[in-house]
């Protein structure tokens, strides 16, 4: 949202806060003239002409903070793709240091494959290798599809 039309929003809306608060103070000063002299003069009217004025100034608000909104959303939309694929990668590499942990588990462990005193320690090594390298590689794959 460019400047033109953020002070064309904000002039809109200052235009009709105007109006309005006309509109409440001639219709004050028209039960004023009519109201007998007892009353207070145009009590009524400036609260009214208050309640409108604070409602002016909160939908120039509004409408300036929506306007706020969609150009920072507009700002960081490539920010958030470009932090989107590198979470990715970061995971993936993350992942590929825990499947470089669990296979050097395996390596001194190898002896045991078939039947030995580690061998259940050797599954649970090679089981963890597997998962972590198939959670970096998708982290990757994912990545590069983005």
């Amino acid at each position: 949202m460019g400047a033109e039309r953020i002070g064309r929003a904000l002039g809109i809306g200052l235009r009709v806060a105007g109006r309005i608060a006309g509109q409440r103070m001639a219709a004050g000063a028209r039960a004023a003239a009519n109201a007998p002299a007892t009353q207070a003069a145009g009590a009524d009217g400036v609260r009214g002409l208050a309640t409108d004025v604070q409602a002016a100034r909160r939908a120039v608000t509004q409408l300036a903070a929506g306007g706020v909104a969609r150009g920072a959303r507009g700002f960081l939309r490539p920010f958030r793709r470009v932090g989107g694929i590198l979470w990715l990668e970061v995971t993936g590499a993350f992942f590929f240091l825990f499947a470089l942990v669990f296979s050097q588990a395996l390596w001194r462990m190898r002896a045991s494959f078939m039947h030995g005193p580690d061998h259940q320690k050797f599954l649970i090594a090679a089981a963890m290798t597997a998962v972590f390298l198939y959670l970096g590689i998708s982290s990757f794959w994912r990545a590069r599809k983005r």
